[in-house]
C-alpha cells in the first residue's frame, strides 16, 4: 500500500504562516493534533483541540525550550516503519503512538545572521530538535508525511481531500527530498556562519546553499537547461530585484545585468553601463544620467542595441526618454520615479529591475565558477583605484585631468575580459578591446570600435585622440603599448611587473607619454 492515512499530527513551526487554516483542515479530517510551545497556543487560541508534546513524552520542556522533543517517544512514533511488525510491535511496547505528519519549519538562523544580531542571539537560533524531527521523518517517508515550509500545505490538504485523509507515496518522496534539502541549506549556512567567525575565507569545507528563484527558458543555446538561485547573501543587485515589468528574464540577460550594475556600483557619481555578451560596449560618468548615458551609448551604438543597462542613480525621465529611444533588453537601477516608470512602461518587451540599493566594491564575498569535477572559488576583486597608489614611470606624469580618465578608464578595464583595453575621454569610453588572446589585438579592435564610432557622429577623427588608454594587465611588449599610443593616447595606466617593463617605459617616454604603474592587475575570465 502506498497511501498512507494520517491519524497523529504532530505541529511544531516558527512561521506560523497559514498554520491555523491547515490546523483546521487536518482537524476537519479527525486527525489529532500534537504540539509544542507557541504552536500549541497559536492552535488553543483559534479554538482548537491540542495535546502538548510534554504529555506524549511525560518528560517537560526544559532549558528555555532547547529539549522538549528529542525524546524516544517523539522519534519513535516517527521513525517506527508501519510495515515492519517488529518496529509496530516495540512501539506497542512502550506506549509510543505512530505519528503520520509532522510539520516543522526551523528557528530563522538566516534572517538572524542577516542583521545585526549578537553572537549569542545567533547561536541561540541554531535549532536541534526541529532538524532532527525533519531528518527522522523524511528517512520514513515510506509511512510520514514531513513538511518544512508553508508553502507545502496546500498540496498536503489537496492530497488529503483527494485521497480520504491519505497522502501518496510520490508526494511523500517529494516532500522528503525538500526536508533534506532544508536541513542540508540550513547546516550550510551555519557552516558558513562558523567559518565566517574564524575568519575562515576559503574554509576545508566549503558548504554552499543557494534558493532557486527560476527555472529559465533555456540557458546560454536552447538546448541547454538552465536556472538561477539566490544565495543567503543580502548584496544588492540582480538576484534581490524587483521586475517591475517586461518579459521573464533570460540566463543570458541575468548574467549581463549582473555585470552591467557590479560595474556602475563602482564610481560616486552618476554612472551609466552598457552591456552586451558581459562585456561593456560603453560606460560614463557625467552630473546626471541622462548625460552619461549619452556619453555611454556614443561609444559603440551598434552593440548597443539589445544590450543591458545600468544606471547607479534612481532614473528619472530624461534618461528614460533617452533609453527608450533603443532598443534594450533590461534596464537595471536602484530606483525609478514615476516619470520613468511610465516611459519605460511603454516598451512592453523591456524588463526594468530595481535594487533599492547599490552594492559597494569594497565589500568581500566568493566568486565561484565548475569545472570538470570541482569547483574554483576565489575572493571578489575587492580592489578599486581608489585604494591603489599609482607611481609615475615616464619623464612626463599625467595632469590632473589625464589622472582622472586614467582611474575612470582603469575601474572599468576591471570589468572587461581579458586581454582588455579601454580608451577613455572626458569620464567616457571611447574604444573597449575585449577577450582577444593578445593584448595587441584588443589595442587593434578598440581603435577600430572608436573609428567606427566617430563616424557614425560625424568625426573625422578618432575618438581615441587625445585619450587615455588603459590595460587590466602589463603589456608584455612594446608593441602593444605603440599602437595604443598610435591611435592617439597621450596617457597610459597599467600595472606593470614585465620582464619588459623598461622596454615600455621606453616607448611612452620616446613618444612623450605620461604612464602610470597601478601595482594590481584585472584579469577577468
Amino acid at each position: 500500500m502506498t497511501d498512507r492515512p494520517i491519524r497523529r499530527a504532530l505541529l511544531s513551526v516558527f512561521d506560523k504562516t497559514g498554520l491555523i487554516d491547515f490546523a483546521r483542515a487536518l482537524t476537519q479530517k479527525d486527525i489529532e493534533l500534537v504540539s509544542t510551545g507557541g504552536t500549541a497556543r497559536a492552535l488553543r487560541e483559534a479554538g482548537m483541540t491540542v495535546i502538548d508534546v510534554a504529555e506524549v513524552t511525560g518528560a517537560p520542556e526544559i532549558l528555555d525550550g532547547r529539549v522538549k522533543t528529542l525524546n524516544p517517544v517523539v522519534h519513535g512514533g516517527l521513525l517506527a516503519r508501519r510495515g515492519v511488525s517488529a518496529h509496530m510491535a516495540t512501539i506497542e511496547e512502550h506506549g509510543i503512538t505512530p505519528i503520520d505528519l509532522l510539520a516543522v519549519n526551523l528557528y530563522p538562523f538566516e534572517a538572524t545572521i542577516a542583521g545585526e544580531a549578537s553572537y549569542d542571539d545567533s547561536v541561540e537560533m541554531i535549532d536541534i530538535g526541529g532538524p532532527a524531527m525533519i531528518r527522522a521523518a523524511a528517512k520514513n517517508h515510506e509511512s510520514v508525511t514531513v513538511i518544512t515550509d508553508p508553502g507545502q500545505y496546500r498540496a498536503v490538504q489537496d492530497a488529503l481531500e483527494a485521497n480520504g485523509g491519505m497522502t501518496s507515496l510520490a508526494l511523500r518522496k517529494t516532500l522528503a527530498g525538500q526536508a533534506y534539502a532544508r536541513t542540508a541549506a540550513y547546516d550550510a549556512a551555519i557552516a558558513a556562519w562558523f567559518a565566517e567567525q574564524e575568519g575562515e575565507a576559503l574554509p576545508e569545507k566549503l558548504t554552499l546553499t543557494a534558493q532557486r528563484q527560476l527555472v529559465t527558458r533555456y540557458g546560454e543555446n536552447p538546448h541547454q537547461q538552465a536556472a538561477f538561485y539566490r544565495s543567503g547573501k543580502s548584496r544588492p543587485g540582480v538576484a534581490a530585484a524587483e521586475q517591475v515589468q517586461g518579459k521573464e528574464l533570460s540566463y543570458n540577460n541575468i548574467a549581463d545585468a549582473d555585470a552591467a550594475f557590479e560595474l556602475v556600483a563602482e564610481f560616486e557619481a552618476p554612472a551609466i553601463a552598457i552591456i552586451k555578451h558581459a562585456n561593456p560596449c560603453g560606460v560614463a560618468i557625467a552630473d546626471n544620467l541622462v548625460d552619461a548615458y549619452r556619453k555611454a551609448f556614443i561609444c559603440d551604438q551598434v552593440s548597443a542595441f539589445g544590450g543591458i543597462v545600468a544606471a547607479n542613480r534612481s532614473l528619472d525621465g530624461a534618461v528614460a526618454e533617452a533609453i527608450a529611444k533603443v532598443f534594450t533588453e533590461v534596464v537595471i537601477a536602484p530606483g525609478a520615479d514615476d516619470e520613468a516608470r511610465e516611459i519605460l512602461g511603454n516598451k512592453s518587451n523591456l524588463r526594468l529591475l530595481l535594487t533599492d540599493g547599490m552594492p559597494r566594491p569594497s565589500d568581500p564575498g566568493l566568486l565561484v565558477r565548475s569545472v570538470g569535477g570541482g569547483l574554483l572559488v576565489q575572493g571578489r576583486d575587492t580592489e578599486t583605484t581608489a585604494t591603489l597608489d599609482l607611481k609615475p614611470v615616464t619623464s612626463r606624469v599625467p595632469s590632473e585631468q589625464e589622472l582622472t580618465d586614467l582611474r575612470f578608464a582603469f575601474t572599468v578595464a576591471k570589468h572587461v575580459k581579458s586581454n582588455a583595453i579601454v580608451f577613455a575621454k572626458d569620464g567616457a569610453t571611447v574604444g573597449i578591446g575585449a577577450g582577444q588572446m593578445s593584448r595587441l589585438d584588443s589595442v587593434r579592435i578598440a581603435r577600430s570600435k572608436a573609428s567606427d564610432a566617430a563616424a557614425a557622429i560625424g568625426l573625422s577623427a578618432s575618438m581615441t585622440e587625445g585619450s587615455v588608454v588603459a590595460s587590466d594587465a602589463f603589456f608584455p611588449f612594446a608593441d602593444g603599448l605603440n599602437a595604443a599610443l598610435d591611435a592617439g593616447a597621450v596617457a597610459v595606466i597599467q600595472p606593470g611587473g614585465s620582464m619588459r617593463d623598461d622596454d615600455v617605459i621606453a616607448a611612452a617616454d620616446s613618444r612623450n607619454a605620461a604612464m602610470v604603474f597601478t601595482g594590481r592587475r584585472h584579469f577577468r575570465h
